[in-house]
């Protein structure tokens, strides 16, 4: 994995030839600021296990069969301007939309519209493991690979030019729901074909080409990624010819630049800065509630996490109301499951874990567990679920250590966190999950399933088979009243069995300058930039 993320970083640097200086100062002209945190390992989301890449650099680059509309929270037509649940769910017949471009890039010019053999071959690429593509860049396609999609689909068919069809093996209610996540980006036939003739189709992950409204202008590895306008975007000319991703600072560094114009646009401020956004009337800021949970993950594999016994003594040992106010700052719910309330199939019988260190200090030495020394993995930087993982990490610690528990914490780069919690040598994780669908499959199996420890993102290594077993009866029906009982029984099975801690599901924040409109918050995740705009400004 390791060896895997250091070629594609050496390989994105060979993206273009422009020198490299800092975020160009003429920017406001014609485009903006955008401040994230984040690192990218690749330009390809099928390769992803979330990140910048999934985040926000998909709906730039990359357009997908279907999208979800982020105030009805529907699935909605995109490239497939229309589609046919067959066989009680085992079919799925896309019809697509005519005379949509690819882009123009300077290592690639389409000779043809977007049709299906180009939806072919994004698809067999990740599902069949037979394809000369499926190999490419490692062959790992993390978020299809903990749903066991490769084994799942029978078959990927071309029935006429725009027309395709997907069979599975047995029916999957929530299989369109995953064809609209951004991990399901459409990418061209005809640029693989020019890439396998030339032999470097290595070149389809680093250099991208896609149908969205921005195409790949500049990438400087931890400072910033220039889009351009795509000026064939099939649905109208995006309104700012350039996009700057900045991922140059971190935490109030992040803020300052906003204050100081040099960001348009913070994504995921810290709940602390809540106050200092809402005061200046040079800035606008929106919440909407989102679909993400932050979890402790115990490491199942290893003694003593391996006692559910142990887990629940531990979890009784964690303020949770501290965590809420310290943390969030009001921008988050304490989480009783694994799913957010706002998921059709939360169980609202779910408690939040009682806090009580006097009964988990009694219970880890009933257990014979004393002097206890772990290790927690945190991520460095904000995530959508947890603007604070270092700050949570040490009141975990401290709550930990009222009960007799010694906790190091151990920070870890974002891009090398999955690879290292491989290594099993972790004892704890603090981590999270954020889906752009709103069928609860998107955070049962790729979190849970005992296929998704091969796939790097069930960080607890958690396996049982029933718990599985459960996940499969709910994806047999369409009926939405059978999926929830089967939900019930997977969210009660977790209660007791207790692989993850749920802490929090948080609001998305993000903050703008007070001249930017266009900007659409999803709860599934960050929207096109095509209608972005600045008021007082040109917007060529």
């Amino acid at each position: 994995m390791r060896t895997l993320i250091s070629t594609l970083l050496t390989g994105l640097l060979l993206v273009t030839s422009v020198a490299w200086s800092a975020v160009p100062g003429d920017i406001r002209q014609t485009g903006f600021v955008y401040c994230v945190n984040g690192n990218i390992a690749s330009f390809n989301p099928q390769l992803a296990s979330g990140g910048l890449i999934v985040d926000t650099l998909a709906a730039q680059l990359y357009d997908r069969l279907l999208d979800v509309d982020p105030y009805t929270y529907r699935l909605i037509p995109e490239l497939a301007e229309s589609w046919e649940v067959l066989d009680n769910g085992a079919t799925y017949r896309f019809h697509l939309r005519h005379n949509v471009p690819f882009q123009t890039t300077e290592w690639f010019t389409p000779s043809r519209p977007l049709n299906a053999d180009d939806v072919v071959f994004s698809f067999r690429r990740i599902f069949e493991r037979k394809s000369a593509w499926h190999g490419v860049n490692g062959g790992n396609y993390p978020y299809f690979d903990s749903l066991q999609f490769a084994d799942a689909v029978k078959s990927i068919k071309k029935l006429g030019n725009y027309t395709v069809e997907i069979r599975l093996h047995r029916p999957d209610a929530s299989f369109l729901w995953h064809m609209a996540t951004h991990y399901a980006p459409v990418l061209s036939a005809e640029y693989g074909s020019q890439l396998t003739k030339a032999d470097h189709q290595e070149l389809m992950d680093r250099q991208p080409v896609g149908t969205g409204p921005f195409m790949l202008s500049e990438y400087r590895t931890g400072q910033y990624i220039r889009l351009a306008r795509n000026q064939h975007y099939w649905k109208g000319l995006p309104r700012m010819s350039q996009v700057v991703i900045d991922m140059g600072a971190g935490g109030t560094g992040r803020l300052s630049k906003l204050l100081t114009g040099e960001c348009d646009v913070l994504a995921y401020p810290a709940a602390s800065q809540i106050s200092v956004l809402r005061d200046d009337p040079r800035l606008r800021l929106t919440l909407r509630p989102g679909m993400n949970i932050a979890y402790l993950a115990f490491n199942t594999r290893k003694a003593p996490m391996d006692r559910p016994e142990v887990r629940q003594a531990l979890a009784l040992a964690i303020n949770n109301e501290r965590l809420m106010e310290s943390i969030y700052y009001g921008t988050a719910e304490t989480a009783a499951s694994i799913l957010p309330r706002a998921s059709w199939a939360y169980n609202n019988e779910a408690r939040v874990t009682e806090y009580n260190p006097e009964k988990s200090r009694a219970q880890l030495k009933a257990l014979g567990v004393e002097d206890l020394h772990l290790n927690l993995w945190v991520p460095s930087a904000s995530q959508a679920w947890n603007p604070s993982p270092l700050k949570t990490a040490e009141l975990i610690q401290a709550d930990l250590a009222q009960v007799g528990v010694t906790v190091t914490i151990v920070a870890v780069e974002g891009r090398f966190q999955e690879a290292r919690l491989m290594e099993m040598t972790h004892d704890l994780t603090l981590t999270g999950w954020a889906t752009d669908s709103n069928d609860p499959d998107s955070f049962f199996r790729p979190l849970f399933s005992c296929a998704a420890i091969a796939s790097q993102t069930n960080y607890a290594h958690w396996c049982e088979p029933e718990f599985d077993e459960t996940l499969h009866k709910a994806l047999l029906s369409q009926q939405l009243a059978s999926r929830i009982d089967y939900y019930d029984r997977a969210q009660t099975m977790l209660a007791e069995a207790l692989p993850v801690l749920p802490l929090a599901s948080s609001l998305r924040l993000q903050a703008y300058r007070a001249d930017i409109r266009g900007l659409v918050l999803s709860p599934f995740g960050n929207a096109s930039f095509a209608g972005v705009h600045r008021v007082n400004g040109e917007e060529n």
